[in-house]
């Protein structure tokens, strides 16, 4: 594992650069011989954290446990609070930049770049898979919109809608910098942003999620059937919020082991292999 510092030019973008610079932590399996010409999947890992901060167990567990699916997986540590949209997306859009530029070198496959994101992450993941050929991106990044194509996502308990009486509020709040921007509220709403250029997504929520309400993903699936992208949805009875694994190493100390949604996992490996055949 090592880590890198993402280089960004923010004031082409027109923001104000971090206090520090993002990181993405490397998780990149050895190219065995006996692999030849196979290549891997990537997984860029997006921790929650109500855009507040990175939550640690929603990133390096994470990490090592598809790693040891064989995928190679990277955890960004993006800016957070009081850092303006897009700010945290285009951090997002250069560690998808860096993994495909160095996808022969980590015998990763191009073609099989995934985002996984969870809560406010999953925000972030649902973003860079409906936004990635926004302009302001590949602008600010020089390089073409292909380059930070997203060909997959996994979203789990993700913050989606932004209307106040759905959404995990403090997260909206922290990407509108607490500003009254009704336009940039709106444009934040996920399901809206789904089109003929969002990947296949897997997601997952809980029905009892006291802190980002299922509505949320129950949404996304609806934008996703109506726009014909393949997508898996599982939403489980209960479990609460913040989940990550579902094991005594990641979930919240609220939600403890949860026995029944900790099938997310199974399901996921079963659902990027067929993403990895296609």
């Amino acid at each position: 594992m090592n880590v890198i510092e993402l280089d960004i030019d923010y004031k082409k973008a027109g923001l104000a650069a971090p206090d520090t610079k993002p990181t993405l932590k490397c998780f990149v399996p050895e190219k065995y011989a006996f692999m030849k010409d196979r290549k891997r999947g990537a997984i860029l890992v997006l921790p929650g954290g109500g855009y507040e901060y990175c939550s640690e167990r929603e990133g390096d567990p994470v990490a090592y446990r598809f790693l040891g699916q064989g995928y190679a997986c990277f955890v960004l540590h993006y800016s957070c609070v009081d850092k303006k949209f897009p700010t945290a997306l285009l951090e997002c859009a250069a560690a998808v930049k860096y993994i495909r530029s160095n996808a022969e070198e980590f015998g990763i496959a191009a073609d099989k770049v995934f985002v996984m994101g969870f809560s406010a992450g999953g925000h972030l993941a649902a973003s860079m898979a409906n936004l990635w050929n926004s302009s302001l991106l590949s602008d600010v990044l020089g390089c073409g919109a292909d380059t930070l194509k997203v060909n997959g996502s996994v979203l789990g308990y993700p913050v989606i809608l932004s209307e106040p009486e759905l959404t995990h509020e403090g997260s909206v709040e922290n990407l509108l910098m607490h500003r009254r921007d009704p336009e940039l509220r709106e444009f934040l709403s996920m399901e809206k942003r789904v089109g003929k250029q969002t990947p296949p997504t897997f997601i997952w929520h809980c029905a009892d999620d006291g802190c980002v309400p299922v509505e949320n993903s129950l949404s996304y699936m609806a934008a996703l059937s109506k726009a014909r992208i393949p997508f898996e949805g599982h939403i489980f009875p209960s479990g609460g919020h913040g989940l990550s694994l579902c094991d005594g190493n990641s979930a919240s100390e609220e939600c403890h082991y949860a026995p029944v949604p900790a099938a997310w996992v199974g399901l996921c490996f079963k659902w990027l292999e067929g993403i990895m055949k296609a």
